[in-house]
């Protein structure tokens, strides 16, 4: 029988048993499916741990999930098109939950499908590589329960371990001498650990924007957001402010390009992560940056020079979920042999075309309507249920204007589903009022 291995049980890992298991519900015959999963159960970043450095095994530490991290995008355009908020929770939601929620509703759909027989849990992948005379793949697992490496066989791996997980961590002149916290985001887990701090932040995507914005709704003295190229631009409340990159630090003080300094007791470096893939052999590694349209991979997902391996979730999203379903989708129709590929030519082809579009993308609505325009090629390919993307493009739209207008507030907003057309109603606490983040708290009646 051909087997498939899946490494990573996270959002995009689950997407592809999904996607088999909605082959095999419709009379396919699908292939073994055996998914390999580090931690102790799935849900990958959403499966939140108190622990960081290294876990109980030993093992780096894989999630950057934080307390009290809400959703900063609507869920209406992460909503699984199978399997809605509504169906998940027996009513409508607000439109921004917290961790706990996305994780209970990630959980939900997986645990109908009946698939966690398919996960080895506790057992990270070492190395693949592939066997050009029996062309399949020796993967090679650690069971950490039992302390116990082996080598499998399989003829497809579909790569889902996610890539924010491995800490970009610049230098800063005088960092290595600095008196106060120093941390990645990867590592922040508590924002009431800088209660009454003047907090540095550096970096302007969105972990910048959010971490900071915790920090000052749990009572940070001030936070700081430093920035290489331009601010994030926001109108941000007192205690809030952006400056030109840091230079140096002196004792506690911090230098700023502009010549400006500040007085600060902790710095969390929003810095962004790596795509590292240490298990896979090296002509089989993803190589890329942060982009929207990563190159050797055809339709975002087949590596080109062997199309037997995929990778999922690899871009930089402004889609998630439902993103990670549709790549799912085409990977499992590529390998039951539903989808054809082309000639690698072609594929290389394609590839450039697609980011030789992206390199002219000059803001973040066009991102979105070119990822979008991504989604919508993809899901015309399978058996995925259609949705509006152009209309989730539009709910991104207003998302954007909203966190302009408001960048503490524009959480308390509400979204009508594209799946289901229902208005989300509005949450019964105001974001900066809300400070438990538990399900309880979240979805207890007005």
């Amino acid at each position: 029988m051909t087997r498939v291995a899946v490494i990573g049980a996270g959002p995009s890992g689950l997407a592809a048993l999904r996607s088999f298991q909605s082959a095999a519900k419709k009379k396919a015959k699908i292939p073994e499916i055996v998914c390999f999963e580090k931690q102790d159960d799935w849900g990958g970043l959403w499966n939140y741990t108190w622990r960081t450095g290294l876990d109980e095994h030993g093992e780096p530490v894989h999630g950057s999930m934080y307390r009290y991290l809400w959703s900063n995008g609507p869920k209406e355009c992460l909503e699984f098109a199978d399997y809605s908020f509504e169906e998940h929770f027996g009513k409508p939601i607000a439109s921004y939950p917290p961790r706990a929620v996305l994780w209970d509703y990630i959980k939900g759909r997986v645990e109908k499908a009946k698939v966690r027989k398919w996960v080895r849990f506790s057992t990270p992948v070492r190395m693949v590589e592939w066997d050009k005379k029996k062309k399949l793949f020796n993967v090679t697992v650690h069971d950490r329960r039992k302390d116990r490496m082996y080598t499998e066989q399989f003829d497809n791996v579909i790569v889902a371990s996610g890539h924010f997980s491995t800490p970009n961590v610049p230098f800063f002149e005088g960092i290595n001498s600095f008196n106060g916290r120093v941390m990645h985001a990867h590592d922040f887990r508590d924002a009431l650990e800088f209660k009454d701090k003047d907090v540095l932040i550096v970096g302007r995507s969105y972990s910048a924007e959010d971490i900071g914005s915790q920090c000052w709704k749990y009572g940070a003295r001030s936070v700081t957001a430093t920035y290489r190229t331009k601010p994030m631009g926001f109108k941000w409340p007192a205690r809030f402010e952006e400056r030109p990159l840091l230079q140096k630090l002196v004792g506690k003080t911090a230098h700023f390009k502009d010549g400006s300094i500040k007085e600060i007791d902790a710095i969390i470096l929003c810095t962004g992560y790596q795509h590292h893939f240490p298990f896979m052999a090296e002509d089989l590694r993803l190589k890329t940056t942060n982009r929207l349209w990563p190159l050797d991979l055809y339709m975002g997902t087949i590596w080109e020079e062997n199309p037997r391996l995929s990778y999922l979730g690899m871009q930089d999203q402004f889609y998630t979920f439902n993103m990670f379903d549709a790549q799912a989708w085409y990977v499992r129709d590529v390998i039951l042999g539903r989808i054809k590929l082309p000639k690698l030519d072609a594929m290389k082809k394609n590839s450039r075309a697609w980011r030789k579009r992206e390199e002219k993308l000059e803001n973040a609505e066009q991102m979105i309507w070119f990822q979008g325009d991504y989604v919508k090629e993809l899901i015309a390919a399978t058996d995925y249920p259609s949705f509006d993307v152009e209309a989730v493009n539009r709910t991104f739209m207003e998302w954007e204007h909203d966190k302009m207008a408001d960048i503490m507030g524009y959480r308390n907003k509400g979204y009508r589903s594209l799946m289901t057309g229902t208005m989300s109603p509005k949450h019964h606490t105001k974001w900066v009022e809300a400070m438990d983040d538990s399900m309880e708290a979240y979805m207890k009646n007005d």
